[in-house]
């Protein structure tokens, strides 16, 4: 199974358990003299098989990003906190353009004038050469991740 298969099947699994938690509320309580529309012990048991499936996977998934060297040099686990990291960088550079973009109406001349306190332009040229850090990053964890076996 490749990578990518493994990490498509984590997101199915959790979105069932989700549905499953869920169903879990919906028939833990009826009233008395009717029986649940499902019944919570199978809905359980369905449960500890998926959680035990995800346990696998998620183990298999770290322990393949860990090991796993990308061209680049760099594990996969590695790869994934640079996005993560340039990610964060770029959402917080974002909330500062649009602040020191943002204009401010001055009904009369002698009000207080409010200007940028950063080079707006040269923090955009920043932020697309960061975002383009950050598309190539991806790109290589997604290759990596259809190309790589899942340890066992």
């Amino acid at each position: 199974m490749k990578l990518a298969e493994a990490l498509i099947e984590r997101a199915d699994i959790q979105r069932k358990i989700t549905v499953l938690r869920s169903r879990l509320q919906n028939n833990a309580q009826v009233q008395e003299g009717t029986e649940p529309n499902e019944k919570p012990a199978d809905l359980i048991k369905e449960l500890d098989e998926n959680v035990k499936r995800l346990e696998y996977l998620i183990s298999r998934i770290n322990y393949t990003n860990a090991t796993v060297k990308s061209d680049s040099g760099s594990t996969i686990a590695d790869l994934i906190v640079k996005r993560d990291m340039l990610a964060l960088k770029i959402s917080a550079m974002n909330d500062l353009l649009r602040t020191a973009s943002a204009t401010v109406c001055r009904a009369m001349h002698t009000e207080i004038k409010i200007l940028p306190a950063i080079n707006v332009k040269s923090l955009q040229e920043k932020i697309d050469k960061l975002s383009k850090e950050l598309r190539l990053t991806d790109t290589e964890i997604q290759s990596n991740n259809w190309l790589t076996e899942l340890a066992e």
